[in-house]
């Protein structure tokens, strides 16, 4: 991976890391400040609810700063929301470094899309944005554990002080070795809403909510479910998130070998996936080795959507403004990820099981492939009326 490239996935790996890793140590930030451990998970709620309602409108505010600027500018404001947490003598500052962090989140993960898009050769988009993504991928299997086990060995503050050292890090390799991308005139902020309107890009948040929220009903309960209907040791839930792990990365890894002309016929494959292996867990619940490979493929699935779904809106708006789409994009995983973990919560409380949470997870995940599927035959429509007489079909 050339270095451009790897400094702005370690800038994503940074903002993933502190968006999860917090959920690890919730019980030593609840012991060390003296505060409930549901008044500690709203740490969690904070920054996702700050990435939600802030992320896109600061996207529109920073429009007119040039790309690279605003990646330090944003990465200084992200390292200083760290070390805000990591010396908060109390909670509400503790809070207060949580959304001054998650502010970067939705901008600054936009913004570096936009920019490694310039840095590949035209019809490489979608690569581009795996490698920017892998970052994420890098957070949930590296990222999520390390920051748990510092904060466990080390106390919660360190958490806070190693993801701040490796921003530092990501800070300087971004200074030295990503160009700034050539000057183009900022869209407007008229142009940039005007490209939310685009049937398109609303299909994919679209996607991209309800595969997050299919996702995430179930992942959020996989680990009950791992335990008391697959009956695994506590030990082996450990071992099973990480082989969710490193199916991530291998779907990151596939997503990115897709061109760019093929992408929504990708989404619709692997949202096909993903649907199918949610409700197969659900079926193979009680088989031990059934469940191990289904891990697997839940996290290919699930992580070759994100490069996928954000190399079809730069697609959809390749004649520019495609920032403020991408941090929309970006706040609709937010949001079908929250909306999982509530929808999830209400079909345990109603008494219908771990199994049916999986096939609730399935269900919403099969809209996401309705609208995908739309997408494809309207795209596939559209090449047809624009072949000429004689002509055959490409693509």
């Amino acid at each position: 991976m050339p270095l451009s490239l790897f400094a702005l996935m370690l800038c994503v790996l940074c903002v993933g890391t502190a968006e999860s890793s917090i959920a690890g140590i919730l019980p030593e930030v609840s012991g060390g400040l003296g505060v409930s451990v549901p008044s500690a998970g709203l740490l969690v709620s904070g920054y996702a609810a700050t990435v939600v309602l802030f992320g896109p409108a600061l996207t529109v505010v920073t429009r007119k700063v040039r790309a690279k600027r605003l990646v330090l500018w944003l990465m200084a404001a992200f390292a200083a929301g760290n070390l805000l947490a990591a010396t908060a003598p109390g909670y509400g500052l503790l809070m207060t470094g949580r959304v001054v962090s998650a502010l970067a989140h939705c901008t600054l993960f936009a913004v570096s899309i936009v920019i490694a898009g310039t840095l590949v050769p035209p019809g490489r988009q979608a690569a581009a944005v795996a490698k920017v993504a892998l970052g994420l991928n890098l957070a949930t299997v590296l990222g999520v554990p390390l920051g748990t086990l510092i904060g466990q060995q080390w106390g919660w503050r360190a958490t806070f002080w190693a993801v701040l050292l490796v921003s530092l890090v990501a800070t300087a390799l971004v200074a030295v070795f990503v160009p700034e991308p050539a000057q183009v005139p900022p869209a407007s902020v008229a142009r940039e809403l005007r490209v939310l309107r685009r049937p398109r890009v609303l299909a994919a948040v679209a996607v991209t909510v309800l595969a997050s929220a299919g996702a995430f009903t179930a992942y959020t309960f996989i680990a009950p479910l791992l335990l008391d209907v697959s009956g695994f040791e506590p030990g082996w839930v450990t071992g099973l998130l990480l082989v969710f792990g490193i199916g991530s990365i291998a779907g990151n890894a596939i997503a990115g070998k897709i061109p760019d002309n093929f992408l929504m016929r990708a989404v619709v494959v692997v949202l096909g996936v993903l649907t199918a292996v949610l409700l197969g867990i659900s079926a193979v619940a009680g088989v031990k080795f059934l469940v191990t490979a289904a891990m697997v493929l839940f996290g290919v699935a699930y992580f070759a959507l994100i490069p996928l779904l954000q190399g079809r809106i730069m697609a959809s708006v390749s004649d520019g403004a495609p920032t403020l789409a991408l941090a929309l994009n970006i706040a609709a995983f937010n949001v079908g990820i929250a909306a999982g973990a509530w929808i999830g919560g209400l079909v345990i409380d109603a008494g219908l099981g771990l199994r049916a949470v999986m096939v609730v997870g399935s269900a919403l995940s099969a809209l996401g492939l309705g609208v995908a599927l739309r997408e494809l035959l309207v795209d596939r429509a559209e090449r047809t009326a624009a072949i000429p007489p004689g002509g055959a079909l490409v693509g």
